[in-house]
This record gives C-alpha cells, sequence and structure tokens, in this order.
C-alpha cells in the first residue's frame, strides 16, 4: 500500500498573489506588445508568440482552432485523437501552423508509438504536450527523457505538475 506523501509547509495559491503593476513609459494600450521570444531548455528551439496555449482538450484543441490561433500568434496543444493521416493534410493546408502547434500524447507505450509515428511523418510540428494527470508518477521522467532522446528537435511541455523540482527534469 502507498502512503500519501504532502508536503507540509504553507503554499501560496493564486489568490494569494498580486502581479503589482509599475509605472510604464507607454502612452496607450496600442502600444503594448504581447509577443515574447522564448528558447526551450533542451530543444534550443525558439518560439515567438504570445505565451497563451490553447488546451489539448478534445473540444477545444482542435486543428480548427489552431489555424486560426496561429495567424495570431498564439499556440494550440492539439489533442491526441487525431490520426497520422489527420495530421499530414492539416500540414499541407497550414504549414505556418506548425511552428503554433504541439501534439499531445499520453505516456503508455501505445500513445508513443503513435507520437512517434505521427512527428516522423510531420516533423514539422513544433512540439509536444506529454499529458498526464499526476506528473509526480515515477516512471514519467523516464517517459520524458525516451521523448526528448527520440526528439531532440521538439520542444517538450510535460504535466500536470505545480513545483519547481519537475520543472527542472
Amino acid at each position: 500500500m502507498h502512503h500519501l506523501k504532502v508536503d507540509p509547509d504553507i503554499k501560496l495559491d493564486f489568490q494569494d498573489v498580486l502581479i503589482r503593476p509599475r509605472r510604464s513609459k507607454l502612452k496607450s494600450r496600442s502600444e503594448v506588445d504581447l509577443f515574447c521570444e522564448y528558447t526551450f531548455k533542451n530543444s534550443k528551439k525558439t518560439c515567438k508568440c504570445i505565451p497563451l496555449v490553447a488546451s489539448n482538450m478534445d473540444t477545444i484543441g482542435t486543428f480548427e482552432m489552431a489555424a486560426a490561433l496561429s495567424k495570431q500568434g498564439l499556440m494550440t496543444a492539439v489533442h491526441k485523437y487525431y490520426c497520422a493521416e489527420e495530421w499530414k493534410s492539416f500540414a499541407q493546408e497550414n504549414p505556418e501552423a506548425l511552428n503554433f502547434v504541439t501534439i499531445s500524447s499520453g505516456t503508455s507505450e501505445d500513445d508513443i508509438k503513435r507520437l512517434s509515428g505521427i512527428l516522423h511523418e510531420v516533423p514539422g510540428i513544433f512540439g509536444v504536450t506529454l499529458d498526464i494527470a499526476n506528473g509526480y508518477q515515477d516512471s514519467f521522467p523516464d517517459t520524458i527523457s525516451r521523448v526528448r532522446d527520440e526528439f531532440p528537435n521538439h520542444a517538450i511541455v510535460a504535466g500536470n505538475v505545480v513545483t519547481g523540482e519537475l520543472v527542472e527534469i
């Protein structure tokens, strides 16, 4: 039997945090630039986008959403229910959108085989979202390493985690 390990130290939530405004030289909201440039630690891929990602839920992370959001510089974590043929069709019809999408995958052996097959067919996909409800499972870091080793040129987004301990993997 496994015992739940809970850290008893005090933690803060979003309700406990205030993003404190500062003075700005901007004279108008129209001068605000939401684009950020981010380089992923391991793949060294760089993304210049608005740092919002449409969720990989099956009704949100769709090809239609990805095509529309990519035109505005936003990312989409495309859900894991599209097959390789659907991905190839999307890539042919929306080649510019590939720079703003990640392909979602679970962590089972079948999930990783599916992921590998699609990434070999459509190598231009920006990155991979490894989606698991509890990123604290002992096997999760090994899955991340395996995907990183097989696809070193793809950015990897992995979770769900809430502490810096696993963000560093």
